[in-house]
Order: C-alpha cells, then sequence, then structure tokens
C-alpha cells in the first residue's frame, strides 16, 4: 500500500509515496484546507471555533479492514488536531468546546460545512394592540401557501409578537432567521401589558454575533404594537428554563353579564371563588389541545370597576387557568366559575396580562 508519511507511521506498513491510498493525501493538504474555510468563516463574527471530521465510504472500510489487523487507524484526530492548529494560526482565535463555529469537515469528499452557534437573547414583551398572535399562525385552509382566505397572506393574522422582534433583530445580526421562545401565551385578542411576558430569542445563523442590545432594544421599539426591555444574552439553556417555569400571572378582565348585578353579590362571589378550580381543556382550544382535567389555584379576584351589566375585575392565578372560561362556565367545563357562583351568564369582553410574576 502507498501511503504518506503520516499515515505509515499509524499503519506501520506499505511503502513512503507522495500519493496516500490511506487518506488521499488529507493530511498533506490540511494547509490548503483551512485556506478555504478560513475565507468562509471570515462573514462571521467569532471568538471560538472547533473542528470535527466524518469517515465514511472506502476510508471507513480501510479503518475496519485494518482494525481486523490490529490496527488503530486515527486518522480523524490527527486530521482535525492539524487542521484546527491551521486555522488557529491564521485567525488568532481558538479551538474550544461549545463554539461559536463549529467545522464538520468530509474526509471522503473533501468538502465541508459550518454550524453557527445561535445567539440567544433573553428579554421582556409588551404587546399593546389586540388580535396578533405570539407566533407566527399559519392560515388552517392553504398551510402558509397564500389563498383567499388569508387574502394571500399564508398568515390567519396579519403581524405577530414573533415578527415584530425578530425582524430588526435579523437585520442587525445579520442573521438567517429568528424565533421566539415565550414562558406561555396570551390570548391573540388579548394584551400583554404591566412588567412584560419572559422570552428568549434565538438567532439562527447569525453573521454579527456582539451586537449592542439598547440597539436592538431601540430598534424594537420605535414600532407601534411591541415593545421589549431587560435584554441580555443568554445561553441555550435558559430556553428550557423560560419554557418549563410555571409563572404566576395577573389579569385585568372587561366582563359582561347578561343581566345587572348588584355590587355587593359580586364581590361576594369574587370571594367565594378564590381557591382550587377544576378545568376541562375549554371548548375553544380543544381541537388541538388534549381533553383532560386541570386543577390551578385561583389567589385574588378583586373588584375594580362596577356599573350596571358590566365589571371590571383582576384575578391573579395559577399558570394554565383559563380565565375567559373561569368567568363564564364554558358550559359547567370548569367549576367553579363567576358565572356559575352569581347565577347569571357572563362572558369576558376584554382581557389584558398585566403582571407575570418570577
Amino acid at each position: 500500500m502507498k501511503l504518506c508519511r503520516e499515515c505509515h507511521s499509524i499503519i506501520g506498513e506499505g511503502i513512503i509515496a507522495e500519493s496516500c491510498e490511506a487518506c488521499c493525501n488529507a493530511l498533506d493538504k490540511v494547509e490548503e484546507f483551512a485556506e478555504e474555510i478560513v475565507k468562509a468563516m471570515s462573514v462571521y463574527e467569532f471568538e471560538t471555533f472547533n473542528v470535527g471530521s466524518r469517515v465514511w465510504g472506502s476510508l471507513k472500510a480501510l479503518q475496519e479492514h485494518l482494525a481486523l489487523k490490529g490496527v488503530e487507524y486515527e486518522i480523524k484526530q490527527r486530521f482535525n488536531a492539524k487542521l484546527a492548529t491551521a486555522i488557529e494560526k491564521k485567525t488568532g482565535k481558538k479551538r474550544r468546546l461549545n463554539p461559536h463555529i463549529n467545522v464538520l469537515f468530509d474526509l471522503e469528499t473533501f468538502r465541508f460545512n459550518l454550524q453557527i452557534k445561535p445567539v440567544y437573547i433573553y428579554g421582556r414583551y409588551l404587546k399593546r394592540v389586540r388580535h396578533i398572535s405570539q407566533t407566527r399562525w399559519l392560515c388552517g385552509y392553504c398551510k402558509g401557501k397564500g389563498c383567499e382566505v388569508c387574502d394571500f397572506t399564508g398568515r390567519k393574522y396579519v403581524s405577530s409578537v414573533e415578527d415584530l422582534i425578530a425582524a430588526p433583530a435579523i437585520k442587525l445580526f445579520q442573521a438567517r432567521g429568528a424565533k421566539l421562545h415565550g414562558a406561555g401565551r396570551e390570548d391573540v385578542d388579548a394584551r400583554m401589558l404591566g412588567t412584560g411576558r419572559p422570552f428568549v430569542l434565538e438567532i439562527i445563523e447569525p453573521r454579527r454575533r456582539f451586537v449592542d442590545l439598547t440597539e436592538l432594544e431601540r430598534a424594537i421599539n420605535a414600532q407601534r404594537w411591541v415593545a421589549v426591555r431587560e435584554l441580555e444574552y443568554v445561553d441555550s439553556d435558559k430556553v428550557k428554563e423560560v419554557k418549563m417555569e410555571r409563572h404566576r400571572k395577573k389579569y385585568r378582565a372587561k366582563i359582561v353579564f347578561e343581566e345587572e348585578v348588584e355590587k355587593e353579590k359580586l364581590v361576594e362571589a369574587l370571594e367565594s371563588l378564590k381557591g382550587e378550580i377544576r378545568q376541562r381543556t375549554p371548548t375553544r382550544v380543544s381541537h388541538r389541545r388534549s381533553d383532560k382535567v386541570r386543577i390551578r389555584k385561583l389567589f385574588d379576584a378583586k373588584l375594580i370597576h362596577h356599573t350596571g351589566k358590566v365589571a371590571v375585575v383582576e384575578f391573579e392565578a395559577d399558570a394554565g387557568l383559563y380565565i375567559k372560561e373561569l368567568v363564564s362556565g364554558d358550559n359547567g367545563r370548569t367549576t367553579p366559575s363567576l358565572a356559575e357562583k352569581i347565577g347569571i351568564l357572563a362572558k369576558v369582553e376584554r382581557l389584558d396580562v398585566i403582571a407575570v410574576f418570577n
């Protein structure tokens, strides 16, 4: 077998030649590969990188053949180390675990691709208007393709919190895209006010990585519908933390009753409503949520305003308690409910989330 010097030193047999039948001269071409890789990396801001390689096809078959003969052929480790050293010298950047850029090299085809680590930004958002969804909501009829029902937009709603936060971030970070991870979500027709809802924005394949977040905050807050605050860089673990935490919330609801209600009776009903609430999956979301009974706690229910058939009430409750159904009863699927306590049909006409507690 004709081998380069490095492969010969590993395998310990064959003859040294200019053309290597084992690595196809990959070990001798490291500088050439490094030049191409550094050129591809140059469009990205980064401080750390790592190198990995893939062995398959004829090279894998050779490794397996040599293994049967008791020869451990460690071309990947040697190649990765040489390539990483060459890149370090050309860029001044350091090879690290969990890097900003991961170089994946195919030792069979001599091709490579770059995996760009996302940027993660934590913050809180306020949704100042109704009738925009938290994340992109595709049209249920055309599934995003565009049709007459959605006026050929491909969407059920014209915009989303995700769109309004992501667009300025994509521009500033020169990224391929961005995804919003929220700590729960408010109804489409509800506003998110007060201190805002915690979220993490995942920025995908950013070319810029070290953007001043005050610049991003200004760009987002220049819009009328959504605002953000408390932006900070975090790692990917924050996504799981934000999505898994059960945040206690405070709501303000404008309630309309079918008949006029005495204030004293309403105050008494709200007081007696505090405690454990049993909710079967609401009718309005049963098409996309599993049908089961959830037990949640209502901590407080305070009357803010009352006039005849109309009341404004603040509720403080566990995460996952459906406030609209807490008021209406949802035909007995939520018990107890305000309508049940008073004995008069009631519904929420407007709903705002005014606090999401840590």
